[in-house]
């Protein structure tokens, strides 16, 4: 989030002095830690073109504050808003779902017209600009009586950008807003924020208490700690991550390249191309409340580099049984990638989201003829049962395995648990 050159000055000969080396005009600022609308008590001077009217400027701020509230001004250019809107982005705590994006016409009317949306974080590109399509300011940023249309594209990026930063600090901030937020045909600057912590002792305290001191997201937030690059068995790179909304395309181009036998091992039916790729089925496919599900995706890092077409060729899916501290797993590659490692890798990486979750177990339903999946989850401790009447093979990994009598438990190369039993056991 860009902003303008800014110096802090304590005194007014600071402030004087810094002036010229920013450039005139400037905008002198008050600076307080106790005071967050610096316009309502006068503490805002713009267009200054001299060090007289900088030095007039601190002075006449000085004197409009307590002592207690004043820490000196800020100096910082004065940018030209022929053309620009103003407008505000901001974040504050709601009692039932927590952290709260706000979008709207920014300056100080904010509050007089009360031309806003709100949203939940964390937010993608779609969901920015939905928030800014829901506002009236936005027929004005895409141009309106000879003035240049606002770089929309810059400004849904800044709304992401600024929703992964409210979730990333959830914890720490109480309440944050930018405004006025400048926004031209060509740029996205910020002139003004303000950011309010929540009590220190609160975000002192432990991870497991602090549900009960803060209120936590209402949206659990993209899990980027999945993403890494693997090298496949042949040497080709991947990139795994948690699926995206954006990555629907992706998963359209996936889809065209499955086999009919690959379809049917996943599904155990011949479900249709249109099917699998209907918009409808990929919302909730691409869309993840990551409470509930977690979905991996296997990129070709070779297609990625410097392009934006991407080819996704795997993907696994661990979704929660209802009613149960059980998972079940989904694992689909698409065939020329087939005996290169990935399946079993992706279904490692669920098995330990699984864990750290704190799930019972993960369980799977695969067909007898579908050896390859069989033997992977075998190898990483599934127990495998054929149910001779569905003809079907039922897998399933415990966490809460016990140590069994004699024995010793070790972590194995995935890092999954293994026992050393003595062999007349």
């Amino acid at each position: 989030i860009a902003t303008p050159s800014i110096i802090h000055c304590r005194t007014a000969e600071e402030a004087a002095s810094a002036a010229p080396s920013i450039g005139f005009p400037v905008v002198v600022k008050l600076h307080s830690e106790t005071i967050t609308h610096k316009s309502d008590v006068g503490g805002v001077k713009l267009n200054l073109h001299s060090p007289e009217q900088v030095r007039d400027a601190f002075l006449e701020i000085q004197q409009a504050v307590e002592k207690e509230d004043f820490f000196g001004v800020t100096v910082q250019p004065m940018l030209d808003t022929t053309d620009a809107f103003e407008i505000i982005i901001g974040s504050s705590l709601d009692a039932q779902f927590g952290p709260v994006i706000l979008f709207g016409l920014g300056g100080t009317f904010v509050e007089v017209f009360g031309d806003s949306s709100i949203a939940l974080p964390p937010l993608n590109s779609n969901l920015a600009h939905i928030m800014m399509k829901n506002t009236k300011i936005y027929k004005a940023l895409k141009g309106v009586r000879g003035r240049k249309p606002a770089d929309i594209a810059a400004i849904e990026k800044l709304i992401v950008n600024f929703s992964h930063l409210v979730m990333d600090k959830w914890m720490f901030i109480k309440e944050v807003e930018i405004n006025p937020l400048l926004a031209t045909h060509d740029s996205v600057i910020a002139l003004d924020a303000r950011v309010i912590l929540h009590d220190s002792n609160q975000m002192e305290v432990d991870d497991d208490e602090i549900s009960t001191q803060i209120i936590r997201p209402a949206i659990r937030p993209y899990p980027a700690q999945y993403e890494q690059h693997w090298l496949s068995k042949k040497g080709r790179v991947l990139l795994i991550r948690a699926i995206m909304p954006e990555d629907e395309p992706l998963v359209v181009d996936f889809h065209k390249r499955i086999s009919e036998e690959s379809v049917y091992t996943r599904w155990m039916s011949n479900m249709k191309y249109d099917e699998r790729a209907s918009h409808s089925r990929l919302i909730r496919v691409c869309h993840v409340d990551y409470d509930r599900d977690i979905a991996l995706v296997a990129l070709d890092e070779e297609s990625c580099a410097g392009k934006n077409n991407c080819k996704l060729v795997a993907a696994g899916r661990l979704t929660k049984v209802h009613g149960k501290n059980v998972a079940e797993f989904s694992v689909l590659v698409e065939d020329e990638w087939q005996g290169e490692g990935v399946g079993g890798k992706l279904l490692l990486e669920l098995i330990k989201h699984g864990e750290a979750d704190g799930l019972d177990g993960i369980e799977g339903i695969v067909l007898p003829t579908n050896r390859a999946m069989i033997h992977v989850a075998e190898k990483m401790g599934f127990e495998s049962v054929y149910d001779k009447e569905l003809n079907v093979v039922k897998q399933y990994f415990s966490y809460k395995e016990t140590v069994p009598k004699n024995c010793t438990e070790t972590k194995d190369d995935y890092q999954l648990r293994r026992f050393t039993c003595p062999t007349n056991i």
